[in-house]
């Protein structure tokens, strides 16, 4: 009840509309509530009609412009844009519950069923044969959603869909805001930081992904290990955000601008919830700065990549990046 009254008090002014002499308008708790229904349950606007008594057009124009607003005044405050210290905040959760060190953020992809749209051909008929929006997220050990983009047809992969939103290109660009290399724990070599993906995802410098199965012997099964153990986190925020916003569980049956806003509002309306869930606290302190280069060589930006994960790959042999686990266990 808590969360709910605060979430009120932050969009009241925002949801509130004039009253007419003809009739009154829906208070701003009536919008809320008949949106965050809608979200949570999936139901038709039919059966909302029935709940609520009102009429279905002006219960699309609610969810609509409910979520548009919920999406424009609590971004800036649960999904603010990734600064230095947010990435070192990250950074220090993964390298505390996960044992990967410089990993600010796991990296993935989720298909949102959609109906198809007028007029679209094969544009949103994805490899798993039905229509989809794709939403790619940037996702802490906390499983707070750090960065989204919203909106790739269906047939991009995952890869593509990520170097051609803006969040992807700044990636590849490395324009976001990266803290400089630091020393992995133990040692002095300086390590960049860097987000784990799947074997979707490009290799990069920044982003890495695992060894291909294929002849891999214990280093490569070791750093697979390791990384899926991170990387994990993003496909577990899905699942949160899934079981929260049954909305998703069946395709949408909205036009697709309205489709975009709906999914980033239930990723706000996700972290917002996550700030009411117990969760570690990690000190940012224990990642020492450290701004020295490190050579990735004159190659592409493969080849640095495949230098960035033979380090990791090398370090986890090491005893400074072993994780000591019970005899029961298999190492990770």
């Amino acid at each position: 009840m808590e969360a709910f009254d605060n979430l009120l008090s932050i969009l009241t002014p925002h949801l509130q509309r004039q009253d007419t002499y003809m009739r009154k308008s829906i208070p701003p708790v009536g919008r809320l509530l008949i949106t965050l229904r809608f979200l949570a349950t999936g139901e038709s606007y039919v059966s909302l009609h029935l709940q609520f008594r009102v009429g279905t057009s002006t219960i699309s124009g609610i969810v609509s412009c409910t979520c548009a607003v919920i999406w424009e005044h609590l971004q800036p405050i649960v999904m603010p844009s990734p600064t230095r210290e947010i990435w070192l905040q990250s950074a220090a959760g993964f390298q505390s519950v996960a044992n990967f060190p410089n990993c600010i953020g796991a990296v993935d992809g989720k298909h949102i069923r959609v109906k198809q749209p007028p007029r679209s051909g094969s544009q949103y008929f994805n490899y798993k044969k039905f229509f989809s929006v794709v939403l790619i997220a940037v996702v802490d050990s906390t499983y707070r959603f750090l960065a989204i983009d919203v909106g790739s047809y269906g047939s991009t992969g995952d890869s593509r869909a990520l170097l051609r939103s803006e969040f992807g290109r700044r990636i590849l660009l490395d324009h976001v805001t990266l803290p400089p290399p630091t020393p992995l724990p133990g040692t002095t070599h300086p390590a960049p930081f860097v987000m784990v993906g799947d074997q979707a995802f490009p290799l990069l410098n920044n982003l890495l992904r695992p060894y291909p199965r294929r002849g891999l012997d214990e280093r490569g099964r070791l750093f697979n290990r390791r990384l899926s153990r991170a990387r994990n986190f993003v496909e577990c925020a899905f699942g949160i955000m899934t079981s929260q916003w049954r909305v998703f569980t069946t395709a949408l049956q909205l036009k697709l601008a309205t489709v975009d806003m709906v999914i980033k509002a239930a990723c706000v309306l996700h972290n917002y919830l996550r700030d009411y869930a117990p969760t570690p606290e990690v000190n940012v302190e224990t990642l020492p700065a450290f701004s020295a280069p490190i050579n990735y060589g004159q190659g592409r930006q493969l080849n640095r990549g495949i230098v960035v994960r033979n380090l990791f790959a090398d370090y986890f042999m090491t005893p400074e990046g072993a994780v000591p686990v019970p005899l029961s266990q298999p190492p990770l």
